[in-house]
């Protein structure tokens, strides 16, 4: 088999990126109490230490209300956002930067932000707070992700269904976001991951009732390196490839009803 240079390339590349994860992921099955090579031998103690556990078990818990309280909100908030930025009005580049800001921003400003507006509010220490806050981080991945595919949508199909009769309300319902579905997909995965995934605006915002399972691991490297962390790390894995897997499905019926409405002489050219 021929090994070219740029075969080669991208083989370093995801060696690089995927190689941490290799490295961790088998001590989460170490009977040992250390984070140590060689596995004295195989265990699912810190499985059972995170199922078991209450600090552990309450975490995760918080970290699945959290996550998925966010993912509802920033896939309304960013679809809506990239609906309203397909449309041509001044400052529209102005209004776009303003939505893209909270990925550039270091996390600890605004965690310091949220923290004062928050106990102004009456949120701070509360759940309703930390959604809102992951929210706030998390709406730029669907902004993206959203608008990436309304850029592929077709004006004249929207066109066509309003000069039939159908009102915005209809055409938005029943032709731009069935069309830009798999957009939406794409971007609550995301806002799940980066919600499961935060730290820093957690710690500004959350209380001792709300500590998600990310928050939890940060405590416990504080404290103590345990395996346990090792186990917590592959099941965020585990729950991001879930997440990836059930968007995949859901894209597969949309992509596959672009091809059978596709035009019979697009196709033809095509073969």
């Amino acid at each position: 088999m021929k090994i070219t240079l740029s075969g080669l390339v991208a083989t370093s590349i995801v060696f690089f990126l995927v190689g941490p994860l290799l490295v961790i992921l088998p001590l989460a099955f170490t009977s040992s109490v250390f984070l140590n090579y060689p596995l004295p031998s195989a265990s699912t103690r810190w499985f059972e230490e995170l199922l078991f556990t209450e600090t552990w078990r309450r975490s995760i818990i918080n970290s699945l209300i959290i996550a998925t309280g966010t993912t509802a909100l920033a896939t309304v908030l960013g679809t809506a956002a990239a609906v309203g930025l397909r449309r041509r009005f001044p400052l529209r580049a102005a209004v776009r930067v303003m939505f893209m800001l909270p990925m550039v921003v270091p996390a600890v400003v605004l965690g310091v932000g949220m923290q004062f507006l928050f106990e102004r509010l009456g949120l701070l220490s509360s759940y309703a707070g930390v959604i809102i806050a992951h929210t706030v981080i998390a709406v730029p991945f669907v902004l993206v992700a959203v608008g990436g595919v309304l850029e592929g949508v077709d004006n004249r199909v929207e066109q066509a269904a309003a000069s039939l009769g159908a009102t915005p309300v209809a055409v938005l319902r029943r032709v731009t976001l069935p069309l830009t579905m798999p957009g939406i997909v794409s971007g609550a995965v995301f806002a799940f991951a980066t919600s499961l995934d935060e730290v820093v605006l957690t710690l500004f915002v959350a209380g001792p009732n709300q500590r998600t399972l990310a928050r939890q691991m940060f405590s416990t490297i504080r404290e103590n390196i345990s395996p346990a962390i090792a186990a917590a790390a592959f099941l965020f894995i585990a729950a991001t490839l879930a997440a990836a897997a059930v968007s995949g499905l859901m894209q597969r019926p949309s992509r596959n009803a672009s091809s059978a409405n596709a035009p019979s002489g697009s196709r033809a050219e095509a073969g």
